[in-house]
C-alpha cells in the first residue's frame, strides 16, 4: 500500500519555527508546547530546509524524515523545522535554533555548507548535521574538520550510475535524458555524469549506441533551479518530442516536473534521492526505479551517535548508493536485465567497479 506523506504545521517562536511533531505536553487549545531546550536533559533537534519545502517529495523531505525518526524512536525529545524561503536567510534560521538551545542542528544541502561551517564554528557546544555538504580543508574552511560538524554525503555518481546503465538497458530508441537542477552543485553534477557513465559502460558491454542528453537548470538563480517544476516538465516533453524513452529527473521540484510530465507521456521515468514511487504516486505506471541516497536512516544514526556522546569527529559520513525496486514497471525489466543490475550494485559498493567520475566538475 503506497504511503501518503502529510505534515502538520503550526507557527511557534514569533512566526519563525514550523512544527511536526511535538516532544512536550499539548497546551490548553491542544498544540504541542515546546520545552525548554536550553537545559541539558532535553534534546531538541532542528532542521534548516535549503529554499523550497520540507514536502517537496525530495531531499528537503527526505532530511525531515530522518528527523522525524530521532523523534518517533525516542533519540530527540523535541523536533522542528524551519523552510527557507530566500538564500539569505541561511544563517538567520540556524541561529534562531542555536539561540534555542538546540543540541542538534542539520541543514540540507550544498548550498548551506558555508553558513553551516560558520555557524559550527560560532557555536563550538552545538552539533550540526550537514547534508549534502562535502567540506575539505581550504583558504575558506581552514579549520576544517570541526569537532562539531559531520557532513551527511553520498557516492551520487554511483546511484547515477546505476540508473544510467539501466536507461541504456531499457531504451528502445537508444535516446536517453536527464534534467536537472544546476550543475554548480557537486552532487547534482555528479549524479548527472554517473548517469553518463553508466549509460556508457553498458554500450560498450553489450555493443549498443546510447545518445545521453542531460540538461541543467543553470540559466536562473539558486532559490529558483530547484523549485521549477514547469521547466522540469517543458524540458521533459522536448526531450520526448525528439524521440528520448527514458527520463531522469534529478532536481528536487524541478526533477519531480520532469518525472511527472514524463510518465503522463506514457515513457519511462527515473527518480532521485528517494524511491518516488511513494512521493509521486501520478508517475507510478511508468516510474521505472529511483537514484537512491537514502537519507533518513544514516542521518538517524548521526543523530542517535550525537545524544550517545559519540559523534564523528572525522568530519564525513557517507550513506549508501543505490536503486529503488521496480515496483509498476516490474514486469517490463528483463530478468537478464536486473541480474546485471545486482551485479553492477554489489561491484560498485564493493569498490571492484570504479565510475571515474571526479568529486567535483572540472573548472
Amino acid at each position: 500500500m503506497k504511503k501518503f506523506y502529510t505534515l502538520m504545521a503550526v507557527v511557534l517562536l514569533a512566526s519563525m519555527f514550523l512544527s511536526a511533531c511535538g516532544g512536550a505536553a499539548p497546551a490548553a487549545n491542544g498544540t504541542p508546547t515546546a520545552p525548554d531546550c536550553t537545559k541539558a536533559t532535553v534534546f531538541c533537534v532542528g532542521d534548516v530546509t535549503d529554499v523550497g519545502h520540507v514536502d517537496d517529495k525530495s531531499f528537503n523531505q527526505s532530511t525531515w524524515e530522518g528527523v522525524q525518526q530521532a523523534k518517533a524512536n525516542g533519540t530527540a525529545d523535541w523536533i522542528q523545522f524551519i523552510e527557507t524561503s530566500d538564500s539569505k536567510d541561511y544563517a538567520k534560521n540556524i541561529d534562531t535554533f542555536a539561540q534555542a538551545g538546540y543540541k542538534v542542528i542539520v541543514t540540507t544541502g550544498f548550498n548551506l555548507t558555508d553558513p553551516t561551517y560558520a555557524a559550527a564554528k560560532q557555536y563550538p557546544n552545538i552539533l550540526f548535521i550537514g547534508v549534502d555538504q562535502g567540506l575539505q580543508k581550504d583558504a575558506n574552511h581552514p579549520d576544517w574538520p570541526l569537532p562539531n560538524l559531520v557532513a551527511l554525503i553520498f557516492h551520487e555518481d554511483q546511484s547515477g550510475f546505476l540508473v544510467g546503465a539501466l536507461a541504456s538497458m531499457m531504451s528502445k530508441s537508444h535516446n536517453i535524458g536527464g534534467v536537472f537542477g544546476t550543475d554548480a552543485v557537486p552532487a547534482v553534477w555528479r549524479y548527472g555524469e554517473g548517469y553518463r557513465a553508466g549509460a556508457a559502460y553498458e554500450d560498450k558491454k553489450n555493443g549498443t549506441k546510447t545518445t545521453i542528453t542531460n540538461v541543467y537548470h543553470n540559466d536562473v538563480g539558486f532559490n529558483l533551479t530547484f523549485t521549477d517544476p514547469t521547466w522540469g516538465a517543458t524540458t521533459a516533453q522536448s526531450m520526448i518530442d525528439k524521440g528520448t524513452d527514458v527520463i531522469f529527473g534529478g532536481g528536487g521540484i524541478t526533477g519531480n516536473g520532469a518525472v511527472d510530465k514524463t510518465a503522463s507521456d506514457k515513457v519511462l521515468a527515473i527518480g532521485v534521492d528517494t524511491d518516488q514511487y511513494y512521493t509521486l504516486p501520478e508517475a507510478d505506471a511508468y516510474l521505472l526505479t529511483s537514484a537512491m541516497k537514502p537519507i533518513p536512516a544514516p542521518l538517524g544514526v548521526l543523530i542517535g551517535l550525537a545524544k550517545a556522546g559519540k559523534f564523528p569527529t572525522n568530519g564525513q559520513y557517507y550513506g549508501a548508493s543505490g536503486f529503488a525496486p521496480y515496483h509498476d514497471v516490474a514486469s517490463k525489466v528483463p530478468a537478464n536485465v536486473d541480474a546485471e543490475m545486482q551485479s553492477l550494485l554489489k561491484a560498485l559498493t564493493g569498490g571492484t567497479l570504479q565510475t571515474g567520475v571526479p568529486d567535483a566538475k572540472p573548472q
